[in-house]
């Protein structure tokens, strides 16, 4: 039985990398733990947890999304580029691949990215999605790599978070915290 470990990695688009890491790395505090690129592109990865990272490819052209309510369904430009499912082992990677294969669904080959193998593949909506296992001793959570070859300037700034953005200058009293009922909390507190 395959055992998933959580979502390697969430993979967006942004056209300004430099924004991108002032938001993430600075604002939110999430370590920039690796730097991939070329000439076209960069692809950046945001520690959320031990298991867990974000990342970003930044391609010329690319413009933010149109602000909207969350969950409201949209057309036109998107931000969304692919999810990756983390396995525990290698020999998960291959089990899936060869499950996806005898379903008839298309699968990549077993792709090296130097810290993780990946597949790809695409589910019955067309959502693209990967399956990533972490390559034993590669670690870029403990030792971030910043491997893209004119990376932007906030990068070279190091993985850490940098203080950059204003002081909170109010911090909201617990008796002034009101969380309001949203989509589902019904089902678990009983009122609309």
């Amino acid at each position: 039985m395959i055992k998933f470990n959580g979502v390697n990695h969430l993979a967006m688009a942004t056209g300004d990398m430099d924004r991108t890491i002032r938001f993430w790395r600075d604002l939110l505090g999430m370590r920039l733990v690796a730097g991939l690129g070329q000439p076209g592109y960069r692809h950046y990865f945001f520690e959320i947890s031990p298991f867990d990272l974000i990342a970003f490819f930044e391609w010329d052209g690319v413009e933010p999304m149109k602000k909207k309510e969350h969950g409201r369904p949209v057309g036109g430009p998107f931000g969304f580029d692919h999810v990756s499912f983390g396995v525990e082992t290698e020999d998960d990677l291959w089990e899936l691949k060869d499950k996806l294969e005898a379903a008839g669904f298309w699968v990549s080959e077993v792709i090296d990215h130097g810290f993780i193998h990946s597949i790809y593949a695409y589910d019955p909506n067309n959502i693209p999605v990967e399956f990533s296992h972490n390559v034993e001793g590669v670690d870029v959570r403990k030792h971030p790599n910043m491997g893209d070859r004119q990376p932007v300037k906030t990068a070279l700034e190091g993985p850490e978070p940098q203080d950059k953005w204003p002081k909170v200058k109010r911090v909201t009293p617990p008796g002034d915290r009101i969380v309001y009922p949203g989509a589902g909390s019904e089902l678990f507190h009983g009122f609309k």
